[in-house]
């Protein structure tokens, strides 16, 4: 017995399949087109994500209130891109995912503050959470392991992604060696960083001198030296990063307020006092130097690396530093790192976002 269709339930038919093909098609579109580090940043009565006074983990000089800081309307902002929606983030469902798995930080102290933040972020969804922490001090690497979950979280501090060697004329920043890259192998998720310490003189400077190749200098232009690390570690990446296993990503140009002439405030006295972002989408001051360099360099990386785009929205959170809320009785003005819970979160929403 043969079925029989009539002309409208064809034509309803095919107006069903043509619903969905557009669905998926706009589906992709929106995937493709929407740039999660365009948008600004809104007040979100839900946040912040995590209370600092219940993190065992979040450091000190990032924990803004303890350290006496008035003022918490910071802490309400949360980034909406313009054409999508981030997932939140849910601690019990990021160790679900990552089960058996490693997550590492590698970078200077602003890979520090992105990687407290993630171990607040999980510890305020699994409070109850059995971990552990090992401490090298020769690698210089901490290791936080959620036992339930075999999740690694891990922290390796390097200022400069290249070597630095002590050799008989001194302290020698080497652009072109990274030998400490055999502690990044095998690892699933990589987070890298540098930039804060390139353009630091004097007392604090880690070295001596700099070497390129077979030339060795007192001292280079730092943007310059800056890219040709980034080459090294590029060519690193390409020559032992499996991407099957391995997946890299680079945190990006993490920006400082110390001049308000930037957003329009000449006489601030840098980021101290400010309440709130900079009004508008775009910060209306120069990028980073070493922004261009950057993306430049990562362009020639064969491998898959992706670039967390941070620059730009940190830039508009003047009010997310600790100012003279850092370390508790120090005195100075830390317009560099940022306060916890804050900005790095929102780092690590977006992070999350990638890696699932």
């Amino acid at each position: 017995m043969g079925f029989k269709f009539h002309q409208s339930s064809c034509f309803s038919l095919l107006l069903l399949l043509l619903n969905i093909l557009l669905v998926c098609v706009d589906g992709e579109v929106d995937k493709i087109s929407c740039d999660v580090f365009k948008g600004s940043w809104v007040i979100d009565q839900s946040y912040p994500l995590y209370n600092a006074s219940f993190c065992p983990f979040v450091g000190k000089e990032f924990d803004c209130v303890k350290n006496g800081r008035p003022d918490q309307l910071y802490l309400k902002y949360r980034w909406q891109p313009h054409d999508c929606s981030l997932s939140r983030f849910d601690g019990k469902i990021f160790l679900e995912k990552m089960k058996g798995k490693t997550i590492m930080f590698v970078g200077d102290s602003l890979s520090k503050n992105q990687w407290l933040s993630l171990l607040c972020m999980i510890h305020s969804s699994v409070p109850s959470a059995r971990y552990s922490v090992k401490l090298s001090m020769v690698d210089e690497m901490t290791t936080y392991t959620f036992m339930d979950y075999e999740v690694k979280v891990m922290y390796h501090h390097s200022l400069y992604l290249v070597d630095i060697v002590e050799e008989k004329i001194g302290r020698v920043l080497k652009l072109d060696s990274i030998t400490s890259g055999k502690l990044w192998l095998d690892v699933d998720y990589l987070v890298f960083n540098t930039w804060h310490w390139w353009t630091r003189r004097g007392p604090t400077q880690p070295f001596d001198f700099i070497q390129y190749e077979n030339n060795i200098t007192k001292d280079m232009d730092r943007v310059v030296a800056f890219g040709k690390a980034i080459d090294t570690w590029g060519r690193w990446v390409d020559g032992n990063i499996d991407p099957v296993k391995s997946k890299v990503f680079f945190q990006g140009i993490s920006p400082t307020h110390y001049n308000g002439s930037g957003w329009g405030e000449p006489k601030a006295q840098a980021c101290l006092g400010q309440k709130e972002p900079v009004p508008g989408e775009k910060y209306p001051g120069a990028q980073p130097m070493a922004l261009e360099v950057l993306e430049t360099e990562l362009k020639t990386i064969k491998k898959p690396v992706t670039l967390l785009d941070i620059t730009n929205l940190s830039l508009l959170r003047k009010d997310g530093h600790p100012s003279k809320y850092g370390l508790p009785h120090k005195t100075g003005m830390d317009c560099s790192h940022w306060c916890l819970a804050g900005v790095p979160d929102t780092w690590n929403v977006l992070l999350n976002n990638f890696m699932f």
